[in-house]
């Protein structure tokens, strides 16, 4: 009803003044789009995943190319960041890709081209979709989808988020530490012995905290490099199952990222921000937007708040014993969100699939799904 027809309304205006090209369709209100109140009800719709940064690869794309409304996003992407994305996202190399100024443009454009192949596959999987969940840089291309922000206005703010993140990450040696641990793990503590550690080195106000909360006993600590070794070298002592350094240039999510807050947050002003269509959960609390003006304060926050992935799953799958979960598909590069679904739900993973942007024909609807087979 109304909100179609708004979505048909503001679909693209910036985008053309912009780009000077044809609105694709992902900046148009899919139809039939509805918002829900509290998540998807009784497995009917869809759910859809953005992936964060870290899973990206060279390639990425390829499978994409035989979509035109996929190939005319990677066009107006050139003409927002001024180089040729696709270009690089195919051929690499993959330490420029890895760069967090070229992967979080490139994880961005490529999530919202994948919706475009799922809607070119399974068109019901997107006019019927009830909410959506992007992973850090994810929740841009979410709340792009879900019509909150125009493509282009979007890019844009992800290219500034990226920039800056770069810098803040160069000034302090710093990084991210995924660790699995036990029932028994206290990660608090943990990370304040590591912060206690640093202060007999001479770190003055180190840093030292819970980043990405992922799925029951595992988490990702992020900080100072020197507290992260100090974790390492102690596994066995905090109950630390295995611990992994993510190939990440900095410590996203804490407050080592304040300096990326406030151009972050200038961009956000001059953004034109609407209520999104269907439901996004924010990374920073779990909860569904419901108002613009919280979109732009919990974009700015997210830089430096933990990642509540858990949450979010939590809040998107929980329903009563009996009733059928909606089926959800991981648009964009790797399969990481859907691990962390079975990890978290594997009844609701049962019905993931994953929209490859690496090849083109894996499986007959170009969709690969989970154990519970198509969903």
């Amino acid at each position: 009803g109304s909100r179609g027809v708004r979505g048909e309304r503001w679909a693209g205006r910036r985008w053309v003044s912009m780009v000077g090209l044809r609105p694709p369709p992902v900046l148009r209100a899919p139809p039939g789009v509805r918002g829900v109140r509290g998540g998807p009800r009784g497995g009917t719709g869809s759910v859809l995943l953005f992936p964060g940064q870290g899973s990206q690869a060279v390639g990425m794309g390829r499978g994409l190319l035989r979509f035109p409304a996929a190939r005319e996003l990677y066009r107006a992407a050139a003409a927002v960041l001024g180089y040729d994305l696709l270009d690089l996202c195919l051929r690499g190399p993959p330490a420029q890709l890895a760069r967090t100024v070229h992967c979080q443009p490139a994880l961005f454009v490529a999530s919202l081209a994948a919706v475009e192949k799922l809607r070119h596959r399974q068109p019901e999987a997107v006019e019927n979709c009830v909410a959506a969940a992007g992973f850090s840089v994810g929740e841009f291309a979410a709340l792009v989808f879900a019509g909150a922000m125009d493509f282009s206005e979007g890019l844009y703010a992800v290219k500034v988020r990226a920039e800056a993140m770069q810098a803040a990450s160069q000034a302090v040696p710093s990084g991210m530490l995924s660790v699995l641990g036990r029932h028994q793990t206290k990660y608090h503590l943990a990370c304040s012995e590591a912060r206690e550690h640093c202060l007999t080195l001479g770190i003055q106000d180190p840093v030292c905290q819970v980043a990405n909360f992922l799925f029951p006993d595992c988490r990702v600590i992020a900080g100072h490099l020197e507290a992260l070794q100090f974790l390492q070298k102690n596994a066995s002592r905090f109950h630390f199952r295995r611990t992994r350094p993510l190939p990440v240039s900095g410590a996203f999510h804490t407050r080592l990222m304040e300096p990326a807050q406030e151009p972050l947050a200038d961009v956000l002003a001059k953004t034109e921000i609407r209520k999104p269509l269907i439901a996004v959960h924010s990374n920073v609390d779990g909860q569904r937007y419901h108002q613009p003006k919280h979109v732009r304060q919990l974009l700015v926050k997210q830089v430096v708040a933990p990642v509540k992935w858990e949450q979010i799953m939590h809040a998107i799958y929980e329903r009563r014993k009996g009733t059928d979960f909606p089926q959800t598909f991981e648009v964009g590069p790797g399969q990481q969100l859907g691990s962390i679904l079975r990890s978290c739900n594997l009844q609701a993973w049962k019905s993931y699939g994953h929209v490859d942007v690496m090849e083109d024909g894996e499986a007959e609807d170009g969709v690969e799904h989970g154990e519970g087979g198509s969903p």
